[in-house]
């Protein structure tokens, strides 16, 4: 694919992304992906019980998912190509779009806020549970406001900035294009929602794809981290705060993307979470400057958009000019 191609791919799966996002009863990559997880890891929690064994299979499972989707988005471009050139453009925008979830975590966080909005507290309770692990039967609004700030500001790193990284990281590499990495970390994202637990079963099972996928999303969170730093015209006081909390959250990717928002919007995230009747504390990230609001959320989104096109038009210039 040449230069001009991949840019039209790169530009028009971002516009696809932030029009239409995924359409209702179309077949989504992930949905292939979550699929294949699932009825590996059903036959290897019933055949293997030792912890070697069910380490290796977790290895296989994570190479082999990652890779193959890699291959498989590789393979689709050069087949559909020869066919027809615009043919395989055409697949490749569609393909890319589905790795992005901006338009998605903008009807999400929509989905739970509208009910709110509207004074139907028990909806959005209902709406967030669909998209959190906590228990939220008895949240109250400013809860919900902040669970559904965590979320936007957690998944901007791993559904939106991470995949439009590899993307445009592949668009440099000719013969490899932005599709094929993209849909490589997407397989490891996925991988990591659904096996990467620390609890059983999935303990040895799902270790390698946890720890694969953190180092997967180590630079392009740091990188988000830094241009929306850049972004709050207060760079060096919002690093300062990242820097001081972030650290202290388990994760070595999601302190930093929920703290990076919290910095910026003046809001503390973390807290007390329950988790089917048990409580946990997490760490607290950012200074309560200001309470959270929806226009807090909206702010998040805002600012996660503006982070991509910023990378989008760096890349596409970048390509520009070696092109």
């Amino acid at each position: 694919m040449d230069t001009n191609a991949t840019i039209i791919v790169l530009i028009f799966a971002a516009i696809f992304d932030y029009l239409i996002a995924d359409p209702w009863g179309w077949l989504h990559p992930v949905q292939v992906m979550g699929w294949l997880i699932s009825r590996y890891s059903q036959f290897t929690l019933s055949t293997c019980q030792g912890k070697r064994q069910r380490r290796l299979a977790g290895v296989i499972l994570g190479l082999g998912l990652i890779i193959g989707s890699g291959m498989a988005g590789w393979s689709l471009h050069l087949i559909t190509d020869h066919l027809h050139p615009w043919l395989g453009i055409f697949l490749e925008i569609v393909l890319l779009a589905s790795c992005f979830a901006g338009h998605s975590l903008r009807l999400a966080s929509l989905d739970v806020l509208t009910p709110l909005r509207e004074g139907n507290i028990d909806l959005a309770r209902s709406k967030l549970a669909q998209y959190v692990g906590r228990d939220t039967a008895n949240l109250s609004p400013e809860e919900i406001w902040r669970a559904t700030l965590e979320t936007v500001s957690e998944n901007a790193i791993d559904g939106v900035t991470s995949p439009l990284f590899y993307a445009i990281a592949g668009a440099f590499f000719p013969g490899v294009g932005p599709v094929a990495l993209a849909l490589a970390y997407k397989a490891a994202s996925t991988l990591d929602s659904m096996v990467g637990y620390q609890q059983e079963p999935f303990t040895d099972l799902g270790w390698f794809s946890a720890k694969f996928e953190d180092i997967l999303t180590w630079i392009p969170c740091r990188l988000t981290v830094l241009t929306l730093a850049i972004l709050s015209g207060k760079p060096i006081l919002v690093l300062s705060i990242c820097r001081r909390d972030a650290p202290q959250d388990p994760s070595p990717n999601s302190g930093w993307s929920e703290c990076i928002y919290a910095a910026i919007l003046g809001v503390q995230l973390g807290g007390k979470n329950t988790y089917q009747g048990v409580i946990k504390e997490k760490p607290l990230l950012g200074d309560p400057l200001n309470p959270i609001t929806p226009q807090s959320i909206q702010k998040a989104l805002n600012l996660t958009r503006i982070c991509c096109l910023l990378w989008l038009g760096s890349g596409i210039t970048g390509l520009l000019i070696l092109g």
